[in-house]
């Protein structure tokens, strides 16, 4: 455990295996670059070293589970409470005849390359998903033509007690861009169907998958993905560019040029810049075509001025965002 002189939060946390780092910088980490630090940034050495933790930990204290930012937006004033982010201890890929067991910090794209390589067909798609297996359970995470619900067996999660669930896919409530889990629960293992298959096929289908991304996507921007699911028979992108927002700024934040459902931080873009030109693009899509968009980027923490975030401040919006 790393001490923190002066930290009362640290005072009253369990001892741990795994490392503890009072005023964390979190934004760095994020494909945006932007927002403040976690108050606490908790890496678990393991499962049991998470589970001890959090069956110890006070139950005022609250927790926050991040990835690896790359659909992730850090408010300018940071995380209070504790932020888990699962490390070495959670990214082990077991291939087993014609299914996958990974740990809920591997990358998607880890797990589809080892699949790949075991001769594991039909899970190629998690290759053009930007992050790690636990944060695709939060939003059901897809990507050309299948989401997780479509390959998935079950998964391991801890709850707010450490205590472990086993929950078969059928159990966790996924559907577009939703899971229905307590949010407070800790993924920490996958397991998922594949099919076998030829291991050079499999290969070019993730090949064309690569291509496909790098020709439509900004993926070379500082960027979070996908910024608004998309609403029931229309396209989020398309919705957004009609109503005359491509291009558009607001400080350093930009909506893309070559995608519109991606915004973009084009150098010196604050939090508040890229949440605040997302909440516009929905003003305008909305009184354009009378549709609210729903936020499939995930935005935590506070504003830098301590006022209470957007969906806070505005319970019409916040009853309809994801």
């Amino acid at each position: 455990m790393t001490e923190m002189p002066g930290s009362d939060l640290l005072r009253r946390l369990p001892s741990v295996r795994g490392r503890l780092t009072a005023n964390a910088p979190i934004g760095p980490l994020t494909w945006f670059h932007v927002g403040g630090p976690a108050e606490m940034l908790f890496r678990p050495a393991d499962r049991d070293d998470l589970a001890g933790f959090l069956a110890d930990l006070p139950e005022d204290v609250p927790v926050t589970v991040i990835g690896v930012g790359s659909n992730l937006l850090v408010r300018d004033g940071g995380i209070p409470g504790i932020t888990i982010r699962l490390g070495r201890g959670f990214v082990d890929i077991r291939p087993a005849g014609d299914m996958v067991e990974t740990g809920a910090g591997a990358l998607d794209l880890n797990v589809a390359l080892t699949a790949a390589e075991a001769g594991i067909g039909g899970l190629e798609f998690l290759s053009g998903i930007p992050g790690m297996i636990g944060g695709g359970f939060r939003t059901n995470a897809g990507a050309y033509g299948r989401e997780f619900k479509d390959a998935l067996i079950s998964a391991d999660a801890l709850d707010r007690r450490g205590v472990l669930h086993t929950l078969a896919v059928g159990d966790m409530g996924l559907s577009y861009r939703h899971c229905d889990v307590d949010p407070a629960w800790v993924f920490v293992t996958a397991r998922f169907q594949g099919v076998a298959g030829d291991p050079a096929e499999i290969g070019r289908r993730m090949t064309d998958i690569k291509a496909a991304r790098e020709a439509s996507q900004p993926i070379r921007a500082r960027t979070g993905g996908s910024t608004f699911g998309n609403p029931p028979g229309h396209q989020a992108w398309r919705l957004i560019d009609e109503a005359g927002c491509r291009g558009l700024t607001r400080g350093g934040a930009m909506v893309s040029e070559k995608h519109t459902n991606f915004l973009i931080n084009t150098g010196n873009a604050t939090a508040a810049d890229i949440e605040g030109l997302g909440e516009e693009v929905r003003r305008r899509v909305q009184e354009r075509f009378g549709i609210l968009l729903e936020w499939e980027i995930r935005r935590i923490g506070r504003p830098a001025d301590g006022a209470a975030p957007i969906e806070e401040r505005t319970p019409a919006v916040a009853a309809s965002t994801g």
